[in-house]
């Protein structure tokens, strides 16, 4: 398992393959090697990277794969829309309790857990828009979904919950960027494409986390099982997600977003492939600036999916205490 002070030396890579040209990732000499057409453009010693996000096809060698999991180094390979259609990850097999411990956790756990983690969200969400000055009017709603979230009946009426909360978050916090409604995968406007974008990158993150650990990271909590989604690595993201909300406002502030990078198709907007990279890499910056929070929370989940009742179920912070 990687330990925090070896996980604070790590790095994300970001790959941008071009298209009419011979892209090729390798191992040599205990390096990560990114060339074109024969010629290296970059590299980084595997013993600093902990993930490598690739955005468009490359050629990959079955020695990338070996090497790849013995330095464990996780590959995400994205589509040009940053949607991840494969991925190669380090991972710790065969943690047989640890997935005991998940199988066996019974319905009333599951939504105990659950509570706590919406609260959790809320409750960033809440530090975001105290950010803005948010309306007094609002925090009041605001925590009142919160305590409804500590005593929610079900999944069904959590969920509900969680939905107006973020409803009237996004609303708020996102005032100045004519915000409509969060509808993901569904293009309908810039900022829905780039947080579609900054969320997928920090559930990879996570997810490479989580496997690190030894989780199965189908089998969630408050996310239910469904077929081929990863439900674990969506729960333990959703008290993250206002990290990537944060950067997109600050995006804005900052006039970092160019609509003339984004074309529209009949009513969805596309980001091109070559003006994709410079939003990518300020996501990942914002999540590398927060690796180390995101690590220990990730970790104490671990602890306390081990243990039980003998831990305190984790609180990701926003705000840096």
């Amino acid at each position: 398992m990687l330990s925090l002070p070896d996980f604070k030396e790590k790095q994300v890579l970001f790959i941008r393959a071009e298209h009419g040209v011979s892209n090729n990732i390798r191992f040599l000499n205990d390096n990560i090697v990114f060339s074109k057409d024969g010629k290296v453009v970059n590299r980084a010693s595997c013993h600093r990277v902990f993930a490598v996000f690739v955005l468009g096809d490359m050629t990959i060698t079955s020695g990338l794969m070996k090497d790849g999991v013995r330095h464990g180094v996780s590959f995400f390979f994205l589509k040009e829309n940053f949607e991840s259609y494969a991925s190669l990850n380090a991972t710790v097999e065969g943690h047989v309790i640890l997935r005991q411990s998940q199988y066996q956790k019974t319905g009333q756990e599951e939504l105990d857990m659950a509570r706590k983690l919406v609260a959790n969200k809320i409750q960033n969400q809440c530090a975001l828009l105290k950010e803005r000055d948010m309306k007094k009017g609002l925090f009041k709603e605001q925590k009142t979904y919160m305590k409804k979230a500590a005593s929610a009946e079900s999944r069904d009426s959590l969920r509900g919950i969680e939905g107006s909360a973020s409803r009237a978050f996004f609303q708020e916090y996102f005032k100045d960027m004519k915000w409509h409604r969060r509808a993901p995968r569904s293009k309908e406007d810039i900022p829905n494409v780039l947080l579609d974008i900054g969320y997928t990158m920090l559930f990879n993150c996570v997810e490479s986390l989580l496997r690190l650990h030894g989780f199965d990271t189908y089998k969630g909590f408050y996310h239910t099982l469904f077929f081929q989604r990863k439900s674990l690595a969506c729960d333990i993201m959703e008290p993250m997600r206002p990290i990537i909300d944060r950067e997109l406002l600050k995006m804005h502030n900052l006039k970092r977003i160019n609509k003339k990078d984004f074309k529209i198709n009949g009513n969805r907007y596309l980001l091109p492939y070559q003006n994709s990279k410079k939003y990518a890499e300020i996501f990942l910056q914002a999540i590398m600036d927060r690796k180390e929070d995101i690590y220990g929370y990730v970790h104490d989940y671990y602890r306390y999916a081990i243990r039980g009742d003998e831990e305190a179920f984790p609180s990701f912070q926003i705000e840096r205490l």
